[in-house]
């Protein structure tokens, strides 16, 4: 036996039957292969695994959230009735016919302050009331400053 035929033994010729196989089967090894490497690069992607259990997260605390909500909602429309159930009918018919008044003397004080107050100053009130309601934010964010500023420096005032 020469040295061709001990290496070739057992060996498929080119045009076999069973080299087609191999092929099919290397090449299949070689998908598989493919596909676990992607697996394992997924598995080791922290960034895109942080992402996404954050957003999963943020799902589920906005379902919570929507849901707490829809929870309170109900107990406090709950409690209104209750009180509104408990509370007698005659309090309740005085105190409508209180805020009814309450509104009447409002009104009637307004339109007396409207009929007392010069024209120019109405004018100017009226301009400075639709510069307020315009620049809402921006008046809310330096009141809300005045008062915290006024605050510290009544509480560092005690301490003093």
């Amino acid at each position: 036996m020469n040295d061709d035929a001990r290496t070739n033994i057992g060996t498929p010729g080119p045009g076999s039957p069973a080299s087609a196989e191999l092929r099919d089967q290397v090449e299949h090894t070689r998908e598989e292969l493919g596909k676990t490497v992607e697996a394992l690069a997924a598995k080791t992607d922290i960034k895109a695994q942080a992402k996404e259990k954050t957003a999963a997260v943020k799902d589920q605390a906005a379902e919570k959230a929507a849901l707490v909500s829809e929870q309170i909602r109900e107990k406090a429309g709950q409690a209104a009735q209750a009180v509104k159930d408990k509370t007698p009918d005659p309090l309740l018919e005085k105190t409508a016919q209180a805020a009814a008044q309450v509104r009447e003397t409002a009104a009637a004080a307004g339109q007396y302050a409207t009929d007392k107050t010069p024209d120019p100053l109405l004018e100017r009130a009226g301009q400075a009331a639709t510069v307020a309601r315009a620049n809402r934010t921006p008046l809310l964010v330096v009141g809300t400053a005045l008062a915290v500023f006024l605050l510290v420096r009544r509480i560092r005032g005690r301490r003093r």
